[in-house]
C-alpha cells in the first residue's frame, strides 16, 4: 500500500487532489481511499488530506501518520509545518517551488527523496488560475515511478479528471502532463 498526505492551503484543491488519486486507482482497477483531515479548515488556512492505493482492500481508516509520500501544494507551508513528519523510509517529498531541491532540502532539511516542479507557473500557464492541485498530482507520479510504472496509471489520471472537471478538463490534463515531465527528482542524501 502506498500512503500518500497532501498539504495545501484551503481552496488550492488539497482535498481534491487525494480524491482524484483514489478515482484513478479505481479506474485501473486498484483500491483507493481519500479523505481530509477536518478541523477549523477555511480559504487560506494549512490544511491536509490523506489518500491510499493498494492493490488489494484497504481496511485501514485511520490518518496517514507515516505516509510514503508527501505533497506540498504551496511552498511557504514549509516555514509553518514539519512536512517530513513521519516519512517512512524511502519516501519522497514533492514540493511546488519555483526554487531548486537542492535549496530546499538544505533550507528545511527534507528527508527522503525530494521532487520540485514549479506548479505555479505550469498552473498559471495552463490553466491560468494559480490553483496547483492538478498539476502537482503529475509531479507526485514522476517522484513515485518506478521505470516507467507509476503510482496510478497516467490514463487513469486522465480519465479521473475528465471524469470530475468535464469541459475543462484539457487544460488541467495538459497541466498535469507538463509537471510530469518537468518535475525534477533528487534521491536521498
Amino acid at each position: 500500500m502506498f500512503e500518500i498526505r497532501f498539504h495545501g492551503r484551503g481552496g488550492q484543491g488539497a482535498v481534491t487532489s487525494a480524491e482524484l488519486i483514489a478515482h484513478a486507482a479505481i479506474e485501473e482497477g486498484k483500491f483507493g481511499q481519500a479523505f481530509p483531515s477536518f478541523g477549523p479548515e477555511r480559504r487560506g488556512a494549512p490544511v491536509m488530506a490523506f489518500a491510499r492505493v493498494s492493490d488489494v482492500t484497504i481496511r485501514n481508516r485511520s490518518a496517514v501518520y507515516n505516509p510514503n509520500g508527501v505533497l506540498v501544494l504551496d511552498p511557504s507551508l514549509l516555514k509553518l509545518v514539519n512536512v517530513g513528519d513521519g516519512l517512512a523510509e524511502g519516501g519522497v517529498i514533492v514540493v511546488s517551488s519555483h526554487r531548486p531541491a537542492e535549496d530546499l532540502r538544505a533550507e528545511f532539511k527534507l528527508p527522503g527523496r525530494l521532487a520540485v516542479v514549479d506548479g505555479l507557473a505550469i498552473a498559471m500557464k495552463t490553466i491560468r488560475r494559480p490553483i496547483t492541485n492538478t498539476t502537482m498530482l503529475g509531479a507526485l507520479l514522476k517522484a513515485t515511478a518506478d521505470g516507467d510504472k507509476t503510482l496510478v496509471d497516467l490514463d487513469a489520471l486522465e480519465h479521473a479528471l475528465h471524469n470530475r472537471f468535464g469541459r475543462i478538463a484539457a487544460p488541467n490534463i495538459a497541466a498535469f502532463k507538463r509537471a510530469f515531465k518537468d518535475t525534477v527528482v533528487l534521491e536521498e542524501n
